[in-house]
């Protein structure tokens, strides 16, 4: 099974969202609510990552960023697929903790890569339920990379559910390398825990 998420889109995902300006106010149509709220989650950010702070701090400062606006949870069960519904109480419970870890180890392990990156929010079109919204990255000394950011209202507020960037779905992505691997192992969605429990007892 691979580490979670690819790193173009831990990559994307953090230089996205560290380097947008400040958005004035929240519009009333979904489309410029979600580009206005992906404009305010990575001016939060962006102090963060382009500070002088320790890179341990860095870390710590952005947690509760992303406990707070992008939906964990629920792209957590999207990822284990089928799997979600036969799944006991208590091992959704003990994925939902496990994928949290993973996801803000995946993350947070990419902060010093991106000192010196610029965004630029683009448009935004509905995406099934969700918007999407369209950034370029550009990083010193490379190309600018389109990316895609799927935010949903269904939590209640806007949250990010998922990325796109080099064409590929980080949601989807990992919802078809978790059911490959559980399907290799006959279906068992202990054997997943097992190996996410000890990806993280292995990360350094």
């Amino acid at each position: 099974m691979q580490r979670f998420i690819p790193r173009r889109h831990a990559l994307a995902l953090l230089a996205a969202l560290a380097t947008m300006p400040v958005a004035s106010a929240w519009a009333v149509d979904a489309g410029a609510q979600a580009r206005s709220f992906v404009t305010m989650f990575g001016s939060k950010l962006v102090g963060v990552v382009n500070s002088d702070i320790s890179l341990e701090k860095k870390k710590q400062d952005i947690l509760p960023l992303l406990e707070q606006y992008v939906d964990v949870d629920a792209i957590g069960r999207y990822c284990l697929g089928r799997y979600w519904r036969t799944a006991t109480p208590d091992q959704q419970a003990r994925y939902i903790k496990l994928f949290h870890q993973v996801l803000v180890n995946a993350i947070t392990d990419k902060i010093g890569d991106y000192r010196g990156v610029t965004f630029v929010v683009g448009t935004s079109a509905p995406s099934g339920d969700d918007t999407a919204v369209s950034t370029v990255i550009n990083r010193p000394g490379q190309p600018g990379a389109d990316t895609q950011w799927i935010i949903s209202t269904a939590s209640g507020s806007p949250k990010v559910v998922d990325v796109v960037g080099e064409g590929a779905s980080l949601r989807l992505t990992q919802r078809q390398d978790y059911g490959s691997f559980i399907a290799r192992n006959g279906g068992n969605v202990d054997a997943l825990l097992r190996a996410l429990d000890k990806q993280i007892a292995n990360h350094h």
